[in-house]
């Protein structure tokens, strides 16, 4: 994700990173070509400038904007739950780690253990949210890191792993069963929390819509030159780069932010929220621990 002062104009104009300008830029110079090619054909070959395409584009462009702010409002609505479902799992992992220094502060090396698969929890759930190898921390005990080896959903197995070493102090009778409750609770909020993302991430937006707000983009440029070649001459040129760059600007941006867990420039960023949740989980860590 790309830190800026949205106070500062200049840094936010002229800013070529996260801006796909590149993207939007080639498909809006294809649109261009095409338009050359047919004001070339309409000045020196026959005119090919109608009336009827004016007043159509003048009918689909309302309903061709309507269909882009939809669809950029659907990626919006999915990176923002996106980012309140990390909270959820930033302020989990702080009040799991809080609690359990509290009624585990007499056996430090359970402590030490739950812990550390707390604050392991958040990045083996964005290396899962993006497909990368499973990776155990070196920070977890042997017995722990043998248990998570097994195959499966590694975030799952990291909260288990928290429920068993809670457990097995409830069965001990050193731990009252409403606390035991309390914090599971905690345990299961990061389960859901990991599930919610999971179902953004491997939910896209309908085909069906998807394919058809591209045909209808690229169906309007592509007619742009015979609804302004008539009224604009040769100026329709630029006006076609334009109207089509902000076209499939919009769309673009959409497609940018619709699976905010990939590590793109528009994406959340993880890697930092990991580091903060690693960051405050060890400082409840006892005094004995490394």
């Amino acid at each position: 994700m790309i830190e800026y002062d949205p106070h500062q104009w200049r840094s936010t104009f002229f800013a070529l990173r996260g801006s796909m300008v590149r993207a939007i830029a080639v498909r809006s110079g294809l649109a261009m070509v095409f338009a050359t090619t047919i004001t070339v054909l309409h000045f020196y070959v026959t005119p090919l400038s109608f009336n009827e395409a004016a007043a159509a584009h003048g009918l689909i462009g309302p309903a061709l904007s309507l269909l882009l702010v939809f669809r950029t409002n659907a990626s919006y609505d999915r990176w923002w739950e996106a980012r309140k479902l990390w909270g959820t799992i930033v302020n989990t992992c702080r009040n799991l780690a809080r609690a359990s220094s509290v009624h585990l502060s007499d056996e430090p090396e359970r402590l030490t253990r739950v812990l550390a698969l707390t604050a392991s929890f958040p990045g083996t759930a964005m290396r899962e949210l993006r497909g990368a190898p499973r990776v155990i921390s070196e920070s977890l005990s042997p017995v722990d890191r043998e248990a998570l080896a097994r195959p499966g959903h590694l975030p799952t197995a990291t909260c288990t792993r928290i429920t068993a070493l809670l457990d097995e102090r409830r069965r001990q009778g050193r731990l009252p069963d409403m606390v035991f409750t309390s914090l599971d609770a905690h345990v299961a909020t990061l389960v859901d929390a990991i599930g919610a993302c999971e179902r953004i991430h491997k939910t896209p937006l309908p085909f069906a819509y998807v394919v058809h707000l591209r045909r209808a983009i690229v169906l309007f440029c592509g007619t742009l030159p015979f609804a302004l070649l008539g009224r604009f001459g040769v100026v329709a040129l630029p006006l076609t780069f334009v109207i089509s760059y902000v076209r499939f600007g919009i769309e673009e941006i959409g497609v940018e932010i619709e699976d905010p867990f990939e590590g793109d420039d528009n994406d959340l960023p993880l890697e930092k929220i990991t580091a903060t949740i690693e960051r405050d989980v060890g400082a409840f860590r006892p005094p004995s621990s490394p």
